[in-house]
């Protein structure tokens, strides 16, 4: 069982100790069924990766790898004949969890033993038998091209990928609002009372109060929960670099850290908008609530060709409403701006119209070089936003919920 998993059926148990409340009523817990509304999968795939099947969880993420790869189709004679041609090459086309994943064997394996004919006609078999299967499931087209389904499940598994290492390590909290409070600071608290919900409850607080009264035990006059602050609606675009030097595992940690902002925006009551840029804007979501459809196309992302993010800038002010509330954009990128004829000109001039618009600019940077580095700092001095500087893949997660939790 995962860390997540484990954490949620604990709590599940911890919850128990309130039984003698005589609380009847908690506010509606927020779980999976009411957050993803797939068309095209099956409940019994949902409940095959909750339940850790490690088959339907590895078919998922060798999907999510091949579109971050820029693979739009599997061709196993053509991969096959790819590792015996040239190993070195094959690996960069794929990538050392394709490979693993289609085969069955450790990258390293398959290079000491790839010469060998008997293992040659192992490795075509082990791969032809990996993409029928995927075929026969409904996760790839007769053409070996990638279906819906497919899609779909590389989504879930994508989700639980990144909730399993944000929830446990607390790295999802709650964004305060910078606006002025209507209950008073979060350390505040009162009573619990009838429709107030149980996440909000104040255990500590609680705890220490029953001691301080002599209760072997809660009463309902023991319980405490947190006042609530104001939080005024934001308005968040996650604008995402995918241009061809974002392929692979650069483009895996960001996707990641967008399914993570739109997890915990939404549930915020915050909207989350997409936009996906390359040589041009590829992919367009209004900002929306509607996490399934961000979550679906945050997956389907592949990288191709330059940057050009001027468009982006331009396509971003037209996404926000033009009333008073707050409205972000984060822009993650890798490479300065290579598309017209003075693409830094250009990009400083839409980050002073969109600040002039109401709307805020912070930047996440890939290991950019200096000169990046002097752009970055220039857009988000233009758009009163934060620079964050990425050496670790690892955290950019991190970083781009960090930016969340600072726009109010």
């Amino acid at each position: 069982m995962s860390a997540n998993r484990k954490a949620i059926s604990e709590h599940a148990q911890k919850s128990s100790i309130f039984d003698k409340l005589e609380i009847k009523e908690f506010s509606k817990a927020e779980e999976l069924s009411g957050k993803l509304a797939f068309q095209q999968l099956e409940d019994k795939f949902m409940h095959s990766v909750l339940d850790n099947d490690k088959k339907v969880i590895d078919n998922g993420k060798l999907i999510s790898d091949a579109i971050n790869q820029g693979m739009s189709s599997f061709s196993p004679d053509l991969m096959f004949e790819q590792l015996v041609k040239n190993y070195t090459i094959a690996k960069q086309i794929y990538g050392e969890s394709i490979i693993r994943l289609v085969s069955g064997y450790e990258p390293d394996y398959v290079k000491k033993n790839i010469g060998i004919p008997e293992f040659q006609k192992e490795l075509k078999e082990k791969i032809q038998q990996k993409i029928e299967g995927l075929k026969e499931e409904g996760f790839l087209l007769k053409d070996d091209s990638l279906s819906e389904k497919g899609i779909e499940l590389a989504s879930l598994v994508l989700y639980f990928e990144e909730l399993d290492k944000i929830v446990p390590k607390g790295i999802v909290g709650e964004k305060i609002s910078k606006k002025t409070f209507i209950y008073g600071e979060k350390e505040n608290s009162r009573l619990y009372k009838k429709g107030d919900r149980y996440r909000d409850i104040a255990l500590k607080k609680s705890v220490k109060l029953a001691v301080r009264r002599g209760h072997g035990y809660f009463g309902d006059k023991d319980l405490q929960v947190y006042e609530k602050q104001s939080k005024g609606q934001t308005y968040i675009v996650y604008a995402l670099d995918a241009s061809g030097s974002m392929k692979g595992k650069k483009i895996e940690a960001c996707k990641k850290a967008g399914v993570a902002l739109a997890y915990k925006a939404i549930n915020e009551k915050d909207k989350v908008g997409l936009i996906v840029f390359g040589s041009e804007v590829k992919e367009v979501i209004e900002p929306t609530v509607d996490f399934t459809r961000l979550l679906k196309e945050i997956t389907r992302i592949k990288a191709s060709k330059e940057t050009d993010i001027v468009s982006t800038l331009q396509k971003a002010i037209e996404m926000f409403p033009s009333e008073n509330i707050t409205k972000h954009l984060i822009l993650i990128t890798d490479a300065l701006p290579t598309k017209g004829d003075e693409p830094e000109k250009s990009t400083l001039e839409e980050a002073s119209i969109a600040r002039s618009k109401g709307i805020t600019i912070s930047l996440v940077g890939i290991n950019l070089d200096e000169k990046g580095k002097q752009l970055a700092e220039k857009i988000v001095e233009l758009g009163e936003g934060r620079m964050y500087i990425v050496r670790n893949l690892d955290n950019v997660d991190q970083i781009v919920l960090e930016d969340y939790y600072s726009v109010g």
